[in-house]
């Protein structure tokens, strides 16, 4: 088996950071509670320069977060999009974007749920348990407009239901109780000073990388 696969297919090596963060600028990351993450965006009808260098930011934005996925919205962008650079359960490392996401169905009687935790870097330093299955099929574009169709396991495939949720308009807050949901709010309350330290330690970092 390869151990990093890039757009879905394998490749010998690719780098810790991929090419497009070292392009990309960093954007801020938009938080639950704002209306962008609580609406379906809309399907991107327009591929050049403009949507690659979203793809770009949201790249370099994601790495700064120590995020595994972003989506557009996440950056206040309404669009069908996301980024992830992600391993799956047996190591192997997934990184790529899509564009116009959709979660293919599962036949129930293959799918299996694993409640393990999931956090959002638009809850930062919230850590919940979630069910989700332990495979995910998710069809799309490339930045180029050609189809593309994405398969992950374990723990990269609740990254693709978790990002494909997020271009539907849902954060993962949304799947918990109302108990659990307020314990991961004063979680995110109570660590969000944490957070935010690190990421711009990691952006201080990057840009001093970006410039040697």
């Amino acid at each position: 088996m390869p151990s990093v696969f890039v757009q879905g297919r394998p490749v010998a090596a690719h780098p810790p950071l991929a090419p497009e963060a070292l392009r990309g600028r960093l954007r801020r990351v938009t938080e639950a509670g704002e209306e962008v993450l609580h609406k379906p965006c809309r399907d991107v009808t327009e591929f050049g320069p403009d949507l690659a260098a979203l793809i770009d930011d949201m790249f370099r934005t994601m790495y700064v977060a120590e995020g595994a996925g972003l989506a557009a919205n996440q950056v206040g962008v309404g669009l069908r999009l996301f980024v992830y650079d992600c391993l799956d359960d047996d190591g192997v490392r997934h990184v790529g974007h899509i564009v116009n996401p959709v979660l293919e169905p599962l036949d129930p009687a293959a799918r299996r749920l694993l409640d393990e935790g999931e956090g959002c870097l638009s809850v930062p330093g919230a850590v919940m348990a979630v069910p989700r299955p332990d495979r995910a099929v998710v069809s799309g574009l490339d930045r180029d407009g050609a189809p593309l169709r994405i398969e992950g396991t374990g723990y990269f495939a609740r990254c693709l239901a978790h990002e494909t949720d997020h271009v539907n308009g849902h954060v993962y807050l949304d799947r918990l109780s109302a108990r659990d949901r307020k314990r991961a709010l004063r979680q995110s309350a109570d660590r969000r000073d944490e957070v935010f330290a690190r990421r711009a330690a990691n952006a201080r970092a990057l840009e001093g990388g970006a410039g040697s």
